[in-house]
């Protein structure tokens, strides 16, 4: 049997990266064998997060999937009043995750094990939690508070998928209020600033500048209804046989002719009452 590439350290404890305090921790009085959590304070060489302030956050390597951060916020409220505690699937730079607009349509969820950033109120919870190193394991999942794995997770996660009509029923109103007076307060600024030019001296066109069109009386929409009629059905009979287009075309010929013949007459008549006067 292949022999473990993990270092040990003095008790059978794995030895945590440079820079990181080794936690244990258990999920149940009934497990023996520990998980270490390896933590330290929160730096960064960018520019400070205010969600994540570097005296007072503590990151967190190794994260198991059944800790959740209600588990975080519990172990190391012993240490310290938690201000905030954050879950990522890995590190990440920038500010904290949105919470979801929604809670019944929120289905992305975290897999495997994590990253997680805990917040205390005082600095002074960065030294007591890398103190628990020298403790005894922190249990997860007690009796007081219970963690749960397996079928009961999964049946646990169902239950809590059941959307209740009420609530969804709530949730939509007050998303819509609140769309409604979005809404009412772009057309309100869109008619303060019709015909005032921007920075760049564009001037927005909107549809209310528009002059308002005359309604239809009924005699003028059933004369419109009757041309479009006729229209339709002489572009369904015309020159629907081959001979029909030979007569259109004749016809066509012959009213050329007869216009030709007509112009002709007229520049003739023109032409004999044209009379020179000189005084």
């Amino acid at each position: 049997m292949a022999t473990s590439k993990r270092r040990r350290g003095d008790g059978g404890a794995p030895v945590a990266p440079s820079g990181y305090t080794a936690i244990p921790v258990k999920f149940s009085e009934k497990h023996q064998s520990p998980h270490y959590l390896y933590v330290k304070q929160h730096k960064v060489r960018e520019e400070t997060d205010p969600n994540r302030p570097p005296n007072r956050t503590l990151f967190i390597l190794n994260v198991p999937p059944y800790c959740t951060e209600e588990c975080l916020s519990r172990l190391f409220s012993s240490c310290c009043s938690v201000q905030s505690v954050e879950m990522c699937q890995k590190p990440r730079l920038g500010e904290k995750t949105e919470a979801p607009e929604s809670k019944f349509f929120n289905t992305k969820t975290m897999m495997g094990f994590k990253v997680a950033y805990v917040v205390f109120k005082s600095p002074a919870g960065i030294r007591a939690a890398q103190s628990l190193s020298t403790r005894g394991p922190l249990l997860i999942s007690s009796v007081s508070y219970p963690v749960h794995t397996g079928i009961q997770k999964w049946i646990a996660g169902y239950a809590a998928s059941v959307i209740d009509p009420a609530e969804l029923k709530k949730e939509v109103d007050a998303f819509m209020q609140a769309y409604d007076q979005k809404v009412a307060e772009e057309d309100a600024n869109a008619e303060n600033e019709d015909g005032v030019p921007d920075e760049d001296g564009w001037v927005k066109v909107t549809r209310k500048g528009r002059r308002p069109g005359l309604p239809r009386t009924e005699a003028a929409n059933l004369r419109a209804l009757e041309r479009e009629k006729h229209k339709r059905a002489r572009k369904e009979l015309l020159n629907f046989y081959a001979w029909q287009h030979r007569e259109t075309k004749r016809e066509h010929i012959a009213q050329l002719r007869k216009k030709f013949e007509e112009d002709k007459q007229k520049i003739a008549l023109m032409r004999a009452q044209r009379k020179f006067q000189p005084y």
